[in-house]
């Protein structure tokens, strides 16, 4: 699965990456947890990056479903993102995702990334949610009804596929990663053309480190989460590669 990621990379490489506007403002980020707001590049304005919600609610949905990852074999037949695959897929920028898994020293924490801590895009879904709306009470207005305008909830969801093998050393899913010049393809791309996207990516490029059991708490955002730690019985702290 993917359930944290990474994007410290400066708002000038981003631009230049990715072909986005991005505004200085934009902070490096060590610990993109779900529920938080984070950048997206949508096939609508593709020329800016957009802050939606990770954890994505279908349109169609009662109440708030927080879906952070969506199965790659199965994305067309869940009612959850049939509609967004067709039609509303987002590039999620990163430059790294964690793992968590036991390799002989009890769960720890895992940062994978290029072996340049490149950015990347990884492959996802994004939907409006409206909010049902409220009666609000008498006590509230002093009287009279009054209808509640909730505003609507923009989210999104990271696809996940079957591990390279490297990955595979970690956890049995990864996120899809997308080469450079798939990405335009994902956005804008018929649905049957986009299928042979979400295929895992080559474990040559990638690396795996030990890190930080502060990652563990959403509330830990900085440079410290990143730096490799010694894997305990082995001993080393020498990033393994792909």
């Amino acid at each position: 699965m993917c359930g944290r990621y990474t994007l410290h990379t400066s708002p000038e490489r981003l631009a230049e990456r990715f072909d986005v506007a991005v505004p200085d403002s934009l902070e490096p980020r060590y610990n993109c947890s779900p529920g938080q707001e984070l950048p997206v590049i949508t096939g609508d304005e593709p020329d800016h990056l957009q802050y939606f919600t990770w954890g994505l609610t279908p349109s169609w949905a009662d109440e708030k479903q927080g879906l952070i990852n969506a199965r790659a074999e199965t994305v067309r037949e869940k009612r959850s993102f049939a509609d967004a695959y067709e039609s509303r897929r987002c590039l999620v920028p990163a430059d790294g995702f964690y793992e968590w898994t036991d390799l002989g020293d009890g769960k720890e924490p895992y940062r994978v990334a290029f072996d340049d801590d490149r950015p990347f895009a990884m492959a996802g879904l994004w939907e409006r949610w409206e909010p049902p709306t409220q009666q609000l009470g008498l006590d509230s207005f002093g009287g009279g009804n009054v209808d509640g305008e909730p505003e609507p909830l923009e989210t999104f969801t990271v696809i996940t596929t079957e591990p390279n093998n490297l990955i595979s050393e970690l956890h049995h899913r990864m996120a899809v990663v997308l080469a450079p010049d798939e990405e335009e393809l994902w956005l804008n791309g018929e649905p049957d053309d986009v299928t042979d996207l979400l295929d895992p990516y080559p474990a040559d490029e990638f690396e795996y480190f030990r890190v930080s059991q502060r990652v563990n708490t959403p509330a830990n955002d900085d440079p410290e989460l990143i730096e490799p730690v010694t894997a305990g019985a082995s001993g080393s702290d020498d990033p393994v590669q792909g």
